[in-house]
C-alpha cells in the first residue's frame, strides 16, 4: 500500500514525464553527440580539435623492417627530408586542425589557407595535403546530416503524443489520471524515420571506422620511421554511442506500438 501511494505521489509530482518523453531525451542526446561529431576540427573552440577522425604527425621512431620492403633504406632518406619537423594534423568531417610546433591548434575547412601558414621545413611531406585529400575524397558526412534531420523529425512527432491528464469518473465522481494512446499512424511514421536514421548512422560510423583505420595504417607505413598516425577515439565513441541510443529508441517505439496493438485486441475481446 505504501509503495502504491509513493508511486501515485511521484506521478503527480512529475505528471509531464511519460514513456515517449524518455525516448525524446535519448533522441536529443543522440542529436547532440552527432552534431559534436560533425563539428570536430571545425574550429579552435575548447574540445573541438580533440574530436577528429584521424591524426598524422611527424615523430622519429625506430622504423619497421619487413622482407616485403624492396628498399628498406628509404626510411633514412625520408628521415633526412623530415628533419626536425613536428607538425601534427587532425582531420574532421568539415575541418582540419594543424599544430605546427607543439603549441595551439589552427583550424580551418580550407587546407590551402592552413598550408600558407607553415613553412616547408614544418611540413616537408605535405601532411596537410594528405589530410585534405582524406577529408574531401573519402569522408562522406551527408548520411549523418540526414540522420540528424530524421531524428529531429521523430523528436517532433513524439512531442505530439498525448500526456497524462485528469478526467472525472462518471461512476465514482472522482478524478482519475488518464493517458490516451498515441496515434498509430504517427507512431509508425516515427518508428520508420528513427529506424532509417539508425541505419544511416550505422553505415556512416562503419565507413568512418574502416576508412580511418585504413588511412592511418597506410600513412604510417609510407612514413615509416618518421610519421605516426592514429584514429580519433572521441569520434568513434560519439558515433557508436549515438547509434546505440537511436537503436534503443527504435526498439522502444516498436515495443510501444506492439503493446498498444495487443491492448487493443484484449479490450476488443
Amino acid at each position: 500500500m505504501a509503495n502504491l501511494q509513493f508511486a501515485v505521489t511521484m506521478q503527480r509530482l512529475i505528471p509531464f514525464l511519460g514513456y515517449h518523453h524518455v525516448l525524446m531525451i535519448l533522441i536529443a542526446i543522440a542529436i547532440i553527440l552527432l552534431s559534436l561529431l560533425l563539428a570536430g576540427c571545425s574550429s579552435t573552440s575548447p574540445l573541438i580539435p580533440g574530436i577528429f577522425l584521424i591524426s598524422m604527425y611527424y615523430q622519429k621512431y625506430t622504423p619497421d623492417y619487413d622482407t616485403a620492403q624492396v628498399d628498406p633504406g628509404v626510411t633514412s632518406a625520408i628521415g633526412n627530408i623530415v628533419g626536425r619537423a613536428q607538425l601534427g594534423v587532425r582531420v574532421g568531417y568539415f575541418g582540419i586542425c594543424i599544430n605546427p610546433d607543439g603549441g595551439s591548434f589552427l583550424c580551418s575547412n580550407n587546407a590551402t589557407a592552413l598550408a600558407e601558414q607553415v613553412s616547408v621545413d614544418q611540413d616537408p611531406l605535405n601532411l596537410i595535403w594528405v589530410a585534405s585529400t582524406f577529408k574531401d575524397a573519402i569522408i562522406f558526412p551527408y548520411l549523418l546530416i540526414v540522420a540528424i534531420i530524421l531524428a529531429f523529425i521523430t523528436f517532433i512527432l513524439l512531442a505530439t503524443f498525448p500526456g497524462w491528464h485528469e478526467e472525472r469518473d462518471m461512476q465514482t465522481g472522482s478524478d482519475v489520471d488518464v493517458k490516451p494512446f498515441p496515434s498509430r499512424p504517427v507512431s509508425q511514421v516515427a518508428l520508420a524515420l528513427i529506424f532509417i536514421a539508425s541505419i544511416f548512422v550505422l553505415v556512416s560510423v562503419l565507413w568512418q571506422h574502416t576508412a580511418s583505420i585504413a588511412a592511418a595504417t597506410v600513412c604510417q607505413d609510407l612514413g615509416n620511421g618518421s610519421v605516426k598516425s592514429g584514429v580519433g577515439t572521441s569520434a568513434m565513441v560519439l558515433g557508436w554511442f549515438s547509434f546505440v541510443l537511436l537503436i534503443i529508441v527504435t526498439i522502444g517505439l516498436l515495443v510501444m506500438i506492439l503493446s498498444i496493438i495487443v491492448l487493443d485486441r484484449l479490450t476488443d475481446e
